[in-house]
């Protein structure tokens, strides 16, 4: 059966749907249309292989709940296509083909066994482990499918896997197209500053690959790129008409924390603390040694684990609450999460406050901090992996982790850009 759809692709959409390979990929920057063409594909698979079942995926369960499916209903609705969800089975079946489409998190892959496949896409498919593609790339398999296909759209992120397999165009029966920034007229007609303003929340290496789609290699070198001691580093003084802020990371050798003031859109960090074997409670006396009056007030900052039960009985966040309570400190404000930011999003907000695209440098350090700006030169990502080398050196990474806490509470909003689907970006 034929249905019109309304539709005007973009010309990276409109290669990406004609190719004619059995695997094939959509990469883009952020705003170049990747999830419309995700859902066009599906609609033009389904009723190709009527029928037949396919299967849309997402690297995690509430991506593809709150952003993959919804934009799937929302074309399925805006084109009057009938269908009927089975949201306990989280399956969808178009009724004038009687083809379905089950809806699958990548994340748990080995579940993925089963039913054959006539297609499948992949949304955001540099956030999804390999392994998952490999396990549907054997599931494609109906012998009644006119068309075989798997298909997957994603934004750069290094020369991983999906760059292998897709770009470096040694892997037969795979093709891809790469759309270009500032190609989206849609998006542009309705936001034209739109790639101007990320400027200012990524930094220059991010914003080449979110915002120009190209392909960096993030593994190599230092976490914190973008710090130049030429540019950040400035003698500090502690303004008294601001509230202090006090940023912790809790590790017993060294227990460490960086003091700070925010300036509008600025972070100065004045003064930092580092203690060899201490705990929260000696922490928390060298800080109102250093700080015994605060006018304005003070906000304290850590990461989700300041809620964790000790073998003593109490909590980090306790023992800060029951301290300052004891000091007669009643003006404290504690800023810790119940869940924590990934640790990815947090380097890059520190990464664009250190030194935007647009050349601004938000975050400033006294030269007093000597640990701080050793983490800044030498935290470097482990081998072969997007994580954080936290076993080179013991003494790295607690600074920048307790700067990154405060930073990502002030300013996380920032990063929240939203993209073609009304939802955040990151």
């Amino acid at each position: 059966m034929k249905r019109e759809i309304r539709y005007s692709p973009l010309p990276s959409q409109g290669r990406f749907h004609k190719l004619e390979a059995r695997f094939k990929g959509f990469s883009g920057p952020v705003g170049s249309g990747k999830s419309q063409a995700l859902c066009q594909e599906a609609i033009k698979l389904a009723y190709v292989n009527a029928g037949g079942m396919g299967l849309i995926g997402a690297p995690t369960y509430p991506m593809l709940r709150d952003a993959t499916l919804v934009s799937m209903l929302a074309v399925l609705e805006a084109n009057s296509i009938p269908f009927d969800m089975n949201k306990a089975e989280n399956t969808l079946t178009l009724e004038d083909t009687g083809s379905k489409i089950l809806f699958r998190s990548m994340d748990d892959y080995e579940r993925l066994r089963g039913t054959n496949l006539a297609w499948f896409g992949i949304d955001e498919l540099t956030y999804t482990h390999e392994e998952a593609w490999i396990r549907l790339e054997a599931r494609l398999r109906d012998p009644e499918a006119k068309k075989l296909c798997g298909y997957g759209v994603w934004t750069p992120k290094g020369f991983d896997w999906v760059y292998r397999r897709f770009i470096r165009g040694t892997t037969k029966g795979y093709g891809c197209v790469l759309a270009q920034a500032n190609e989206n007229r849609h998006l542009l007609d309705k936001v034209p500053d739109f790639y101007e303003r990320l400027k200012t929340s990524y930094d220059e290496a991010f914003y080449k690959q979110e915002v120009l789609g190209e392909y960096l290699n993030p593994k190599s070198g230092l976490v914190y790129h973008a710090f130049d001691r030429n540019v950040s580093v400035r003698e500090q003084t502690a303004d008294p008409a601001l509230p202090l802020l006090w940023a912790l990371d809790f590790n017993v050798n060294p227990m460490s924390s960086i003091i700070a003031q925010r300036d509008g859109g600025t972070v100065r960090v004045l003064d930092e603390i580092v203690l060899g074997r201490a705990s929260t409670l000696d922490a928390c006396e060298e800080f109102v040694k250093r700080y015994a009056q605060w006018a304005r007030g003070l906000v304290v900052y850590a990461d989700a684990s300041a809620y964790h039960m000790q073998t003593a009985g109490t909590s980090d966040y306790n023992m800060l609450r029951d301290f300052f309570a004891e000091q007669g400190k009643h003006t404290v404000q504690y800023r810790i999460p119940r869940s924590n930011p990934s640790v990815q999003m947090r380097v890059r907000l520190v990464n664009g406050m250190l030194k935007a695209a647009s050349g601004e440098t938000t975050l400033l350090v006294d030269p007093r901090c000597k640990e701080l700006m050793a983490d800044f030169d030498e935290v470097s990502f482990a081998r072969d992996s997007l994580d954080i080398d936290k076993d080179s050196d013991t003494k790295r990474t607690h600074l920048s982790d307790a700067l990154g806490y405060l930073v990502w509470q002030e300013f996380g909003g920032k990063l929240r850009v939203n993209g073609e689907r009304g939802k955040p970006i990151l």
